[in-house]
């Protein structure tokens, strides 16, 4: 796949970047990467993944903008109030990068149809706002073999991880499922939504911005030496006291996708 002169200037700072060049541009043009939720995190994400010049961008989301989402939700306007957040999103993409295309998905995902929809993108990131469509995507990404960057917001607080759990780490051991850190989901109501407990729109900013951050790393295969993605790292962030933490998780032998007695062991 060959950059337009265009296309070369607009990159031109991010060419240059040891780690990165022309060959990961060019796989970043390539790319096809689906965003779950045009929300808190998934506007960000999309607005730097636009900029990175990733060829096509996925976004799935079946609601429409209101303006309580607007302190948080800056891929949208004011004028697209009622608007359906796919078109909104949309457009806000083309004014950003028209070399960049766009594949509006106004669907509510779930076990049903998260397994097609994953399977056409090469990439996915989870900026879902629930746990049903979080499990549903996970295990979805699991068996159609596909990188998984998942962010959850709290009210200043979140975390950050990526899943390849189809492939084997260094040891020769699976990499962890999403089920392998977060087993079961909590009981409904235990978790407050972002409407009970609120948010703080600016850290969506952050997380949302690190979600593109791995995709664009899991996408050019890295940046060189010394490169620690989050693989089997979990990144919790609390902004009150502004500390950015990492911990390692591993392979979970009980977990049901590729735990040692599951029906779909790791090839």
């Amino acid at each position: 796949m060959t950059l337009s002169s265009q296309e070369i200037e607009r990159y031109a700072r991010q060419i240059v970047l040891r780690g990165l060049g022309g060959p990961g541009q060019n796989k970043l043009k390539a790319a096809r990467v689906l965003v779950v939720g045009a929300g808190g995190l998934g506007s960000p994400a999309l607005q730097y993944l636009a900029g990175a010049g990733v060829g096509t961008l996925g976004i799935v989301d079946d609601d429409a903008v209101a303006l309580s989402n607007l302190h948080r939700q800056i891929i949208h306007g004011t004028t697209d109030v009622g608007r359906p957040k796919t078109e909104s999103a949309a457009a806000a993409i083309a004014r950003i990068n028209p070399h960049v295309a766009v594949e509006p998905i106004a669907l509510r995902l779930d076990v049903s149809n998260a397994r097609p929809v994953a399977a056409r993108f090469d990439v996915v990131l989870d900026g879902s706002d629930n746990f049903a469509t979080r499990y549903a995507l996970s295990d979805a990404c699991y068996y159609e073999r596909r990188p998984l960057v998942s962010a959850a917001l709290g009210e200043f607080d979140g975390t950050l991880t990526t899943l390849k759990p189809y492939e084997k780490g260094a040891d020769g051991r699976p990499n962890p499922t999403y089920r392998c850190l977060f087993p079961d989901p909590p009981e409904p109501g235990v978790i407050p939504t972002c409407a009970e407990a609120g948010v703080l729109g600016a850290l969506g900013g952050v997380l949302g911005s690190l979600m593109a951050l791995e995709a664009i790393r899991v996408i050019v295969g890295g940046f060189g030496d010394g490169d620690a993605g989050l693989v089997g790292r979990l990144l919790m962030i609390d902004v009150r006291a502004m500390r950015f933490e990492a911990l390692r998780y591993g392979w979970d032998e009980a977990n049901p996708l590729n735990g040692a007695r599951s029906a779909a062991p790791i090839r």
